[in-house]
Formats: C-alpha cells, sequence, structure tokens
C-alpha cells in the first residue's frame, strides 16, 4: 500500500516556503498531492489554473508530486484520494493554534487522516503569500522570495 500525503493551500501565490515543504514533505511519502483550494470567499491575484501552472513550474521536477484542485471539506477530498496523511506548515507559534484545531477537526471528520505538521527553513519563516502579493503590488522585490517563474507572473499580474 502506497503512502499518500496531500498538502493543502491556496497557493497563491506559491512561495519558496511553499517549495521547501513541498520538497521536503516528497521525501515522506510515496505519492505527494499538492492542492490548489478552492475559497469562493477569498479574491485570489491567480486563478486556480494559474496557481496549478505556477506550481508545476516550481517543483513539477518532483516525480511523486501530482497537483490538483479542489472546493469542499478537506477531510472528504483526502478520503477521495486515499490520502493517509496531510502536510501543514508551521511558520510561528501563531500558526500553530489555528493548524491545530484543523487538525482536530479533520481528525473528527476522517478518523484515519493524520496530519504532520513541517517547519519550513530558518529563512522563510516569515515568507507568507499575502504579504509578496502585497510587496509585489507595490512594485518591491520578491526575487528571494518566489521561484523566477512566480516572480515573472507577479509583475505582469501588478504591472502600472
Amino acid at each position: 500500500m502506497s503512502r499518500i500525503a496531500l498538502y493543502p493551500g491556496s497557493f497563491d501565490p506559491p512561495t519558496r516556503g511553499h517549495e521547501d515543504l513541498i520538497r521536503r514533505a516528497a521525501i515522506l511519502a510515496d505519492e505527494l498531492v499538492v492542492a490548489v483550494v478552492g475559497n469562493p470567499s477569498k479574491q485570489p491575484a491567480f486563478t486556480t489554473a494559474e496557481r496549478l501552472d505556477l506550481l508545476r513550474a516550481t517543483v513539477g521536477d518532483l516525480p511523486n508530486v501530482r497537483f490538483d484542485a479542489f472546493e469542499g471539506l478537506l477531510a472528504d477530498y483526502a478520503r477521495r484520494i486515499g490520502a493517509q496523511f496531510l502536510v501543514r506548515g508551521l511558520r510561528a507559534v501563531g500558526d500553530f493554534e489555528y493548524e491545530y484545531q484543523m487538525a482536530l477537526m479533520n481528525r473528527q471528520l476522517h478518523p484515519g487522516l493524520e496530519t504532520i505538521f513541517l517547519v519550513p527553513a530558518s529563512g522563510l519563516t516569515y515568507v507568507s503569500a499575502s504579504l509578496v502579493r502585497e510587496v509585489a503590488r507595490f512594485g518591491g522585490d520578491v526575487g528571494p522570495l518566489v521561484h523566477p517563474v512566480v516572480a515573472a507572473a507577479l509583475a505582469r499580474r501588478f504591472a502600472r
């Protein structure tokens, strides 16, 4: 039986922090599904298809990683794809309380689903997609924070 891990997120845009977690999580599983979560209440900078393309450009070289998108309950999606565990990133102590609650709720909804928390590389703990979008929106240099393909997409999106 293969170990299937699921790393869900908005990835709007994918950052070096996401890339770091994906590369390390891919080592832990036979297959890692990186899934863009559709959230109708948010106004993303990139469409779901664009985010999937950016993820493929960033970490598409990993042979055991596949990319998908979903809406609805994470526990239901994990069950559909046969995931045994979720991968979640913790950048700071503030992330822990929310992620802990989500892990417990997901376990309630899908008892066989475990959550594994990974901490990004120390130089990436402050990087968030929302901060990257904000810097890019005002013309700042996001080069160190994202893959060059993502930086170019942000420059096009927020061109003045």
